[in-house]
C-alpha cells in the first residue's frame, strides 16, 4: 500500500545517507522503522511482562495472603 508522509528536509536528509550507507531503499528504512516502532508499542502481554517485578512480595505469596482474609 502507498502511503503519503512529511518529514522534516533534516529527517528526509539523514534517511537519504542511511539509504546509501547501507544500500537499501529509503522505502525500506520506514518500513523497518514503523515494523519497529509498532514492535516496542504492541499492547497485550509484552505490555504487562514485569510490572510485578518492583514488589516486594512474591506473586503467589501475595494471592495466599489475601485468600487468608476470606478465611476470617
Amino acid at each position: 500500500m502507498r502511503m503519503l508522509v512529511d518529514l522534516p528536509e533534516s529527517e528526509l536528509t539523514q534517511l537519504k545517507e542511511l539509504s546509501r550507507t547501507r544500500k537499501t531503499s529509503r522505502a525500506q528504512l520506514i518500513r523497518l522503522a514503523v515494523r519497529g516502532f509498532l514492535a516496542q508499542n504492541r499492547p497485550g502481554l509484552d505490555a504487562s511482562a514485569g510490572l510485578w517485578k518492583d514488589r516486594g512480595e512474591d506473586g503467589v505469596a501475595y494471592q495466599q495472603r489475601l485468600r487468608s482474609e476470606w478465611e476470617r
